[in-house]
């Protein structure tokens, strides 16, 4: 008899990797990614089979760790969102030149309108730079059945596979059909160990084979399963659907889409597939989430005078994520009558929670930095990035992980004066510590606070990293421990927090405040837990 089970698409791919024989799970927190490896985390069959479901302190430490699992032969799964994949990138590239032995899977998921992120990137891109191939599932049971496909097409291929999803993918729901789970795999060592030392004459004889294997990738994308061609009566639109976004299109087509209908799930891009339906219909239409990457490819494989419409012609609009009523205007289909908007409901910019450390701290930064004429505040990725709104108006800059303590130096090394950086101690052990390196090397004169709520407080309450030995690391990179200063954020101690900025502002150094206080929320439930 076959189960059934309602789950997001990030719980049905976490369900898929397990039942495939997953071995490890490595991730660093992102949304919406997030849900893959907590899943893994709290499922039975993790705990009874000893899977690793630790948390990562970033994602090229969990891209290298997966990495090495794969090298002794077991099967390993990689998740993060698409900014993280820039942070993993030089381990993701390489991992394409060393290839697989146990199968590898890295799952990015793309956050088109960027709902949590600071950019819409699109990770498809990475898998035709890397030269790996991507599957983008269109429903949940996709989600769960392609995972498993995916491991292995790692195997057969020796290759690491991307699995790209978006939000809306991620974080809806449906019922899937699940399988019995196979077991894991032995330990087994590479038989070809040569690719596997990235010395440049190992790695010109890898690049040939990796090439090569490429085209024949291409020929596997264009006889999957995944990869649908359908036949439609009405020849003068062709449709090219990736993803959810075939979703969409069918949405608009409750009794059957009348023009043929192109769905791509694997890549590389089938072109015998493309050129099948260029030379049955008058124009193509290119429904794709995230960036116009198959439509860029769809122009190049088809060099001629066929109207080739989407996002780049402005038929999808070219930013932002793709609805059913957007995708029905590329259709050249009516609207549907619009709701009325509500008079009651007003949009509510997110705030830092009542009670929470980061607004102590703000409150007292933002008043010592008040007293300079020129201060300047560097801030990082997480909750604390709140405190550019109102009521504190507290910071000047928020790049990316990390970014807080290099920006600052950069800035004191301009001259700048009172320069002062504000991470939190997740996004510190993530990618803060080799900036701090750089500036105790250089004997920086700016001030780091590192905002310490004991947790990942941003994607929800996750571990982190550095956990009760932030003093240590600091101490260890090279800060002066009279200068590594920790306080609790609370009103009844602003005074003392607010003494303790204008004292490491005048050290003429590094120097690193912790104001420690545990997460609002996280406190919640661990009280909760006690009760």
């Amino acid at each position: 008899m076959e189960k059934r089970e309602l789950l997001l698409g990030d719980e049905a791919l976490a369900l898929g990797a397990l039942h495939a024989g997953l071995s490890g799970v490595y991730a660093y927190p992102g949304t919406p990614s997030t849900e893959i490896t907590e899943y893994i985390q709290g499922h039975p069959l993790a705990a009874a089979r000893g899977v690793h479901r630790t948390w990562s302190s970033n994602e090229k430490t969990a891209m290298e760790e997966a990495l090495g699992m794969s090298f002794a032969g077991k099967r390993a799964l990689v998740c993060m969102k698409h900014v993280g994949l820039n942070v993993a990138a030089d381990a993701f590239v390489n991992s394409a030149m060393t290839g697989a032995n146990g199968g590898l899977v890295v799952t990015v998921a793309d956050d088109p309108s960027m709902h949590s992120s600071q950019n819409e990137q699109d990770s498809r891109f990475y898998g035709k730079f890397a030269l790996v191939p991507t599957f983008e599932p269109s429903t949940q049971q996709e989600a769960y059945d392609m995972v498993q496909a995916a491991f292995e097409l790692s195997e057969r291929f020796r290759i690491p596979v991307l699995m790209r999803l978006t939000t809306r993918m991620a974080h809806s729901r449906a019922v899937v059909e699940v399988k019995e789970p196979r077991p894991e795999n032995e330990l087994r060592m590479p038989t070809e160990t040569r690719q596997w030392v990235l010395m440049p004459g190992n790695s010109r004889v890898r690049y040939k084979t990796l090439l090569e294997d490429y085209a024949r990738l291409e020929e596997e994308a264009a006889a999957s399963p995944f990869n649908t061609y359908t036949e439609g009566p009405d020849k003068r639109l062709g449709i090219i659907a990736c993803g959810i976004a075939h979703n969409y299109v069918l949405e608009n087509y409750p009794d059957g889409c009348p023009h043929p209908v192109l769905k791509l799930s694997q890549y590389p891009l089938p072109r015998d597939l493309v050129r099948r339906m260029a030379a049955e219909c008058q124009a193509l239409l290119v429904v794709e989430e995230g960036q116009p990457v198959v439509e860029e490819a769809v122009r190049g494989v088809l060099p001629g005078s066929l109207p080739i419409r989407g996002r780049l012609t402005g038929e999808l609009p070219r930013t932002g994520e793709l609805t059913p009523d957007n995708v029905r205007a590329a259709l050249g289909m009516a609207p549907h009558r619009a709701h009325a908007t509500s008079a009651v409901v007003v949009p509510r910019p997110p705030a830092l929670c009542q009670g929470c450390g980061h607004r102590d701290m703000y409150t007292a930064l933002t008043e010592v930095v008040g007293e300079y004429p020129s201060g300047k505040v560097f801030s990082d990725i997480g909750c604390y990035t709140l405190g550019w709104l109102a009521p504190f108006h507290a910071i000047d800059t928020c790049v990316d992980m990390g970014a807080s303590i290099t920006m600052a130096k950069g800035a004191a090394d301009a001259g700048q004066h009172p320069s002062i950086a504000v991470i939190g101690d997740s996004t510190f052990t993530h990618s803060g510590m080799t900036g701090l390196l750089d500036a105790v090397n250089e004997r920086a004169n700016i001030t780091v606070i590192i905002s310490d709520n004991l947790t990942t407080g941003m994607t929800g309450g996750q571990d982190s990293a550095g956990t009760g030995r932030l003093e240590q690391i600091c101490a260890g990179i090279g800060v002066d421990p009279a200068h590594i200063r920790v306080v609790v954020p609370l009103p009844k101690n602003r005074k003392e927090l607010k003494a303790m900025i204008r004292e490491e502002i005048a050290y003429p150094g590094v120097s690193v405040i912790i104001p420690r206080r545990e997460c609002i929320q996280t406190a919640k439930r661990h009280n909760a837990a006690k009760k």
